[in-house]
């Protein structure tokens, strides 16, 4: 595998400009284009090693060893019982469930699986996972490395203590209402037939027990440009009860919502597509308990990015748009009218 796939700059150059093609999974997408085009695949340092994080571990070695002890955990067996399993000991088990093994053997991988009872498309993501594990950052495309129904994002999101987001098309998932996320669901599924469709809204609603349960609800920050607004989504009823629910979401003391207005333009100089910050909470130290994350997605496929400077680089990006935005209690009054008006 080639070290770059179609670089022309930096990975970063290549996500905050962007266009707006059409929805798919999350309803968003971009097509990066022009001289700033570009795919990360693997991040390598001068001498050749790849980048990793100072732990050791990668993303997709965390995420592959948290589903592994979900797994094992859910069979009711202790780290040495399934160490036993697979002829492995207990710190070499519990290494790979904190992702800090370089190279899992794909026998012990396959030998997990099964022991746990993983189904056929379970187990094709988490061989997905391995042998994306010594990437920093990666591209994860659609039907390819991991199954397209297998929802990489949502087990991040459901770990992730703050997740702060900028949206200029489009609801976030974790504040739509089950009518607005209907209606974008059925444009990515029209196929489905009844049962899967509310099937599809259900999981995404509840997704959002995270932001709004009663014990240690995560933080969300969320800035949507004004265009969220005024884009009609199902129609006038489902954009009504959507702006009342934002406006109501947005009293929620763990929610800060801000508006981006047309009259501010593009504060950035470029324009910027959606991007989600995941942060996963400090230790008693203050030290992050996990490296954040960036994700951002596109038509094709999702980014995940991890390197530290990038990570910074976006919650610039966030702190310039967030300057320009109308404070929250603005914000919170142009959303009622706007449900006044649509009503």
């Amino acid at each position: 595998m080639p070290t770059l796939i179609w670089s022309a700059k930096a990975v970063v150059d290549a996500i905050l400009p962007g266009v707006m093609l059409r929805s798919h999974d999350h309803s968003r997408c971009r097509l990066h284009v022009g001289w700033r085009c570009a795919l990360l695949w693997r991040t390598v340092k001068p001498d050749g090693r790849r980048d990793m994080s100072e732990d050791g571990s990668t993303l997709a070695r965390r995420q592959l060893g948290k589903y592994l002890r979900d797994g094992r955990q859910g069979c009711g067996l202790t780290l040495h019982q399934a160490a036993e399993l697979i002829d492995r000991s207990g710190s070499t088990l519990q290494r790979i469930e904190k992702g800090t093994v370089a190279h899992l053997r794909e026998v012990d991988l396959d030998a997990l699986c099964k022991i746990y009872s993983f189904d056929a498309d379970h187990t094709a993501a988490m061989k997905g996972l391995a042998a994306q594990g010594n990437e920093l950052s990666w591209w994860y495309e659609f039907g390819d490395v991991m199954p397209r129904n297998f929802d990489f994002f949502v087990g991040l999101e459901a770990s992730a203590q703050r997740l702060t987001t900028y949206e200029p098309e489009l609801v976030p998932g974790l504040l739509q209402t089950p009518a607005y996320a209907s209606v974008l669901i059925r444009s990515v599924y029209p196929d489905d037939g009844p049962e899967e469709h509310a099937r599809r809204v259900q999981l995404r609603i509840r997704r959002q027990t995270r932001i709004t349960r009663k014990h240690q609800p995560a933080t969300l920050n969320v800035i949507l440009r004004e265009s969220v607004l005024r884009g009609m989504i199902g129609g006038p009823k489902v954009m009504a009860s959507q702006m009342r629910h934002l406006a109501d979401m947005s009293t929620r003391a763990n929610v800060r919502l801000q508006i981006l207005p047309f009259r501010a333009g593009f504060p950035l100089g470029v324009a910027v597509g959606p991007f989600v910050i995941l942060e996963f909470g400090a230790d008693k130290q203050g030290r992050a308990i996990e490296p954040p994350v960036v994700y951002t997605e596109t038509f094709t496929g999702n980014l995940y990015l991890a390197k530290p400077t990038t990570i910074q680089r976006y919650h610039d990006a966030y702190e310039s748009l967030r300057q320009s935005t109308m404070d929250p209690a603005d914000s919170r009054a142009l959303l009622r009218r706007m449900a006044k008006e649509y009503a």
